[in-house]
């Protein structure tokens, strides 16, 4: 930052005000006693206790946190699984055809991809619910997976895994203990990727939810149309600070694996 100068200090201070100032107005009014986001009225903790009463809305929250953790778990799973198979791959047009099929997923519009699993779950019988969700957003989640693992793959030195089995090693032990404690940034990486995807996905989740089944972004699109109440902006508060203590215990626990460990004498 001292290298900055003035100019592009401004821009970044703008940049974040732009970015966060919204955020910080819908928490604002959340501790509004009135009924809208156009006069503050007074002070109140009426609309964070609405959240805890209502339970329909936490059942959306959980189902919400469900999909996404799953989704993150099992597309990770198969997205290590799907670099590891590109990166042995002998064949380089081969390789480059399927990387490309692969990112032809990730830049396709979620609308398309919606459209397309809601035409599939219709032919072959899936009821929309909870599975058909969790599928959708496992397949769109993998390419994720995939294009942060595979960098970490191709930056790995083949003479890691020529030493490992000129020592004797099995490829199991080859995969356990060269490749996946080197591709692990790459791995957490894919894994919290998706699930950011997950929890913010609305397009693809909004065709194939069914009756009875609903995640936050389709309930707040839902209460859009007929009005917001400002117990949204209270549970919007809530997930912004859970959001934040996550990052900062992240950051700190980052902070003590990379700080150099005390010699004893």
């Amino acid at each position: 930052m001292k290298k900055l100068g003035i100019l592009p200090r401004v821009y970044l201070a703008a940049v974040f005000v732009i970015l966060y100032a919204p955020i910080f107005y819908l928490i604002y009014y959340s501790f509004n006693s009135g009924d809208g986001m156009s006069h503050f009225e007074s002070f109140t903790l009426d609309h964070y206790q609405a959240v805890f009463q209502d339970t329909r809305l936490l059942i959306i929250v959980l189902n919400t946190v469900i999909i996404a953790l799953l989704s993150a778990l099992l597309s990770t799973t198969i997205g290590v699984i799907g670099a590891l198979m590109i990166y042995f791959m002998k064949n380089k047009s081969a390789r480059q055809a399927v990387l490309s099929l692969n990112n032809i997923l990730i830049v396709s519009p979620d609308v398309i991809i919606g459209a397309s699993f809601l035409i599939l779950f219709t032919l072959i019988g899936v009821k929309l619910g909870f599975a058909s969700v969790l599928i959708s957003h496992i397949a769109f989640s993998i390419p994720i997976v995939v294009i942060m693992v595979l960098p970490k793959l191709l930056e790995m030195s083949t003479t890691l895994i020529d030493a490992a089995r000129d020592l004797g090693a099995s490829r199991k032990d080859i995969l356990t203990r060269v490749i996946l404690p080197y591709i692990k940034p790459g791995i957490f990486a894919g894994f919290f990727l998706a699930l950011t995807y997950s929890l913010d996905d609305f397009a693809v989740t909004f065709f194939v939810t069914g009756n009875g089944f609903s995640t936050l972004s389709v309930e707040i699109y839902s209460m859009a149309r007929t009005g917001i109440t400002l117990t949204i902006n209270a549970l919007s508060g809530l997930i912004f600070l859970i959001t934040i203590i996550l990052v900062l215990g992240y950051y700190i626990i980052g902070n003590k694996a990379k700080s150099p460990q005390g010699v004893k004498k």
